[in-house]
């Protein structure tokens, strides 16, 4: 084709009114495929949050299961503890990767602390395995003749104490680090048991409860408690890879097994997130099929308006791979660079939503992960084969006609 029929063709395709149609295409092309991206991003980054690998501390998550107080059960502690085959049922569920047993004091034991905070309360204790634990602490451990015993408190219960108990009793607030330096007596097993001198080494943002070496627990139960038969655990603690799984969320439900409220609240926003991302992502689709049909419209309108010039080159000797080759030139790069704003776009909200995200002490990717690039690689591939054969019949229609 001589640089002259080109020149003429490409003005003919590309005439001032056929350029405002051709923007307006582009831009919803674009929007179409922004929001479609941002819709997976959305959904991509809430699962890089509660069970990526991004986040150590949101990897393997640790919770804490019993089951449900309700009137029918309320009374009964054999009904509300779990046995063997429960326990072992729950390891088989999808997403658990680790089980163990919250062992409970059967013992009493009271702490008394002294000095300048005097006070005297009755302390629940309990035990996990040690790979349960956020950290373990150094001197974690405890033997009988020990007078020395290291707990870790949870960190809400240290909350509770500054803001609603120590305000209302006219009691300092305590620092973590003013906690660990404080020495309190903890008297188990009753008149008849042994006191020891507790210290906290550390705090358990996972495990709501006051924790003790396990050696001690299983001593005071075999030492101090005077019930007969094997004590069944009412608690049990899992890690699991993804808390907010329907699997796994839908197995406690049905079983009756209750776990932490913020575990609910993560199920409950993880729905929330699906459905703005589903609904979202339809829009998208929905708007990208617009786009597409204006574009297509768009070119049949613009080889309509040169079909005087397209039929002068038939005439010529130009074949249709020829023209085809000519048109698609023109037109599927612009739609290209419709598609490629998304992706930069979408890079651009990622690295935004890590820097805030970091902000508050969590990590995500600076980059979008895979699912993000696969939508938009599969999108991009199926929109330009539609506009490729759009060309291909509008050129075949005109050269019919």
């Amino acid at each position: 084709m001589s640089s002259n029929h080109t020149l003429l063709l490409r003005k003919l395709l590309l005439s001032s009114g056929s350029k405002s149609r051709l923007y307006f295409a582009m831009a919803t092309l674009s929007l179409g495929a922004t929001l479609l991206l941002l819709s997976v991003l959305t959904w991509w980054n809430f699962n890089q949050l509660v069970g990526g690998n991004s986040n150590s501390a949101n990897t393997n998550t640790c919770l804490v299961i019993g089951k449900q107080i309700t009137d029918l059960n309320m009374g009964h502690a054999a009904a509300n503890t779990f046995s063997t085959d429960e326990i072992a049922a729950l390891g088989k569920v999808s997403g658990v990767v680790d089980i163990g047993v919250v062992s409970a004091a059967a013992f009493p034991a009271f702490a008394v602390l002294d000095g300048n905070i005097s006070m005297s309360t009755e302390m629940p204790l309990e035990s996990v395995p040690d790979r349960f634990l956020d950290t373990i602490p150094d001197g974690w451990n405890w033997q009988p003749g020990d007078r020395y015993l290291p707990v870790i408190l949870s960190a809400q219960f240290l909350d509770i104490y500054n803001y609603v108990f120590a305000p209302g009793q006219g009691l300092p607030q305590l620092s973590r680090s003013s906690v660990k330096s404080v020495a309190l007596k903890l008297r188990i097993g009753g008149e008849d048991g042994m006191v020891l001198s507790a210290h906290v080494v550390g705090f358990s943002d996972n495990i709501n409860s006051v924790l003790v070496p396990s050696s001690l627990i299983e001593f005071g139960n075999r030492t101090y408690n005077h019930n007969s038969g094997t004590i069944q655990p009412s608690q049990i603690v899992v890690k699991v890879t993804d808390p907010t799984q329907k699997v796994f969320t839908t197995y406690l439900q049905q079983h009756g097994y209750a776990t932490n409220a913020q575990n609910g609240r993560w199920a409950k926003i993880r729905a929330m997130v699906e459905v703005v991302s589903l609904a979202t992502g339809l829009l998208a689709v929905l708007l990208m099929g617009i786009s597409m049909f204006v574009f297509i419209l768009f070119v049949q309108l613009m080889l309509t308006r040169a079909a005087a010039a397209i039929n002068l080159l038939w005439q010529l000797g130009y074949g249709f791979r020829y023209l085809y080759s000519f048109t698609a030139k023109q037109i599927l790069p612009l739609a290209i660079a419709a598609l490629c704003i998304a992706p930069i776009l979408s890079i651009a909200a990622q690295v935004a939503i890590a820097g805030i995200a970091k902000k508050n002490d969590i990590i995500l990717p600076l980059l979008p992960g895979w699912p993000v690039w696969l939508v938009f690689a599969i999108s991009s591939t199926v929109l330009l084969w539609l506009l490729s054969s759009g060309l291909k019949k509008a050129l075949q229609t005109e050269n019919k006609g």
